[in-house]
């Protein structure tokens, strides 16, 4: 039921239901003061919602801020790699197609070269609700493999479908393997506080390494400050969907 209900939030947390919204209540009013005040609602949440400034602000607040190779472990015994960054919507099935946020595989693959962590832990079935070809743990353990990682290093939870099943999963499967205890959490980075908060709750205690940034520097150009941009409402609609996902999970005692 959760499941299902976090799909419907993500929905209506999205800043085009807000905008939509607003617009049929305008076209639908019968009094001409309330259709102005509609529309200047409407007007409201597009000019901020389209400020590629203010939304970065907000991003690069929530984001947990980059961690150097220095400030890690000589050497974990594993990355926990979390899923979430491959299409498992697409067809044909012969193949992996990555989203946005996919340098979360190339980060822990980097660990793995670098000699920084011994295994790579992928964590995640499938965010979808009907039932997909194959996980994305799968893919990504394809992916890595195909990479030159040798299957005896990678280890693959497939049944989580959320941040808080990948933190019990996890702890699960590493029920199996005790002789894997340190821990690196490799998750984008404005997903971080949420995860970190999910798997410490269950008594994980994983170093943090954030990947897939979506914010940006700050400049002080025109353009940046200034123009609308389709782009900064999606990311906006990422952010929103974050900070509620945070609260959410807070509430209901997982974090």
């Amino acid at each position: 039921m959760f499941f299902l209900l976090s799909k419907v939030l993500d929905f209506v947390l999205l800043p085009t239901v807000w905008l939509l919204v607003l617009l049929v209540a305008a076209l639908v009013a019968r009094q001409p003061r309330r259709k102005r005040q509609w529309l200047v609602a409407a007007l409201a949440v597009f000019v901020l919602s389209t400020n590629t400034a203010l939304v970065n602000e907000g991003i690069l607040a929530w984001e947990r801020p980059p961690v150097p190779l220095s400030a890690l472990p000589a050497q974990a015994d594993a990355a926990v790699l979390l899923t979430g960054i491959t299409g498992v919507n697409k067809s044909p099935h012969d193949r992996v197609y990555l989203g946005q946020g996919a340098d979360r595989l190339t980060h822990a693959l980097w660990l793995y070269r670098a000699g920084r962590v011994r295994r790579i832990i992928i964590s995640g079935g499938s965010g979808a609700i009907l039932r997909k070809a194959h996980t994305e743990a799968d893919d990504l353990a394809t992916l890595l493999r195909l990479a030159g990682v040798p299957a005896r290093d990678l280890l693959i939870e497939e049944q989580s479908r959320n941040t808080h099943e990948n933190a019990l999963h996890t702890k699960a499967l590493l029920a199996k393997h005790p002789d894997v205890k340190s821990l690196v959490l490799v998750t984008s980075a404005f997903h971080q506080r949420r995860a970190m908060g999910c798997f410490e709750k269950v008594g994980l205690r994983p170093v943090a390494f954030p990947a897939g940034y979506r914010s940006s520097d700050r400049l002080a150009t025109p353009d940046y400050w200034l123009l609308p941009s389709p782009g900064a409402m999606q990311e906006l609609g990422v952010l929103v969907h974050e900070i509620a996902g945070w609260l959410t999970y807070r509430l209901l005692g997982y974090l």
